[in-house]
């Protein structure tokens, strides 16, 4: 983003914190396929990930003010629907964390190995696949493969161990991989 575009940007900002409703939805439209996209990765469905947007975004006005300008507002927004979604699916009934630290070094080693399996895939394929996680296993995966959170941070988050966040990726890779090659063998066999 050039010079330009974040004084535009800062402006927006200032609006939205003075509850101008026309640069909030501004503000709103310059995010909301990005955020939409990140919604839609730790939810089960485009109802839930609508949800979540909603929720994510009412956080954001809320806490717009104290958004410092350091670091990249996307950033900033990003991890307020990271966590919004966190939170809901911590509340969650299906959400039951796994921990089995014992499975995690048994694991470890084959899901590593067999990593190679995903660039077999479109983009598309490995999103419905993570879609069919488990709501614990697809919250992990995400926030330690596609958001970049480290296992110590993700244990954080989730109230458990840094082995259990393990263990659930490594349980959510293994699960991935098999989804991924039972779609595989039945597009060879149509």
């Amino acid at each position: 983003m050039d010079l330009a575009d974040q004084d535009i940007l800062f402006g927006i900002v200032k609006k939205c914190i003075s509850g101008d409703q026309k640069a909030q939805k501004e503000l709103y439209k310059m995010f909301y396929s990005k955020m939409m996209n990140v919604c839609f990765r730790y939810s089960k469905n485009a109802d839930d990930a609508a949800d979540l947007l909603q929720d994510g975004f009412v956080k954001v006005f809320m806490n717009l003010k104290h958004y410092d300008n350091k670091g990249s507002l996307e950033g900033w927004i990003r991890r307020i629907m990271v966590n919004t979604a966190i939170d809901f699916y911590r509340k969650s009934k299906n959400f039951n964390v796994v921990e089995d630290e014992n499975d995690f070094i048994l694991e470890t080693s084959k899901v590593e190995s067999e990593d190679h399996i995903y660039s077999q895939f479109g983009v598309s394929d490995i999103m419905d696949a993570i879609q069919q996680l488990s709501p614990v296993y697809k919250t992990v995966f995400n926030m330690y493969v596609i958001d970049g959170y480290k296992h110590q941070d993700i244990a954080e988050h989730l109230n458990i161990s840094e082995g259990t966040s393990k263990s659930n990726l490594a349980k959510a890779k293994s699960n991935l991989r098999s989804i991924l090659l039972a779609k595989e063998k039945k597009y060879y066999h149509e």
